[in-house]
């Protein structure tokens, strides 16, 4: 499982011209899911999403998670993260998860964000236009293969 994670004044999402997700102060989160990602692989990038101290505290120092700043999280799919450039110009996606098995890992994904955080996401599979207003910027990429 692949989350890149960017912290964010203020982002949204539409599909089609219409607002599917909104949030301010937070993190926005791309995620792709591989072929062999299981639940396991979600429930460590869970806690590493909710733990992961980026946002500054009353000393401009990064030490604060999600949670100590009750932000909100934009979680977008993106099976494009394990687009394969090796070979070629053309990325492949052999490696990045069908989407009728990776909707589950990424509802799954979001109900367990969504107990502890607002959370806001836009729509699997669609076609989306995502604004990020990176605030930093501040970008962490996190890989559960790593």
């Amino acid at each position: 499982m692949r989350v890149i994670v960017q912290r964010s004044k203020e982002s949204n999402v539409l599909v089609n011209n219409k607002g599917v997700g909104k949030i301010d102060k937070g993190l926005v989160l791309l995620v792709g899911f591989h072929i062999e990602d299981t639940k396991k692989e979600v429930e460590f990038i869970v806690n590493k999403v909710l733990n992961l101290r980026i946002f500054d505290d009353k000393d401009g120092i990064m030490n604060l998670s999600i949670k100590d700043i009750n932000g909100s999280i934009l979680s977008i799919s993106q099976f494009t993260l394990y687009g394969d450039t090796n070979k070629g110009n053309r990325p492949s996606y052999q490696n990045a998860m069908k989407g009728y098995k990776a909707i589950e890992l990424y509802d799954y994904f979001n109900q367990l964000l969504k107990e502890q955080v607002n959370l806001e996401q836009g729509i699997f599979g669609a076609e989306m236009e995502v604004n990020i207003s990176n605030d930093g910027p501040v970008t962490i990429i996190l890989d559960s293969s790593k």
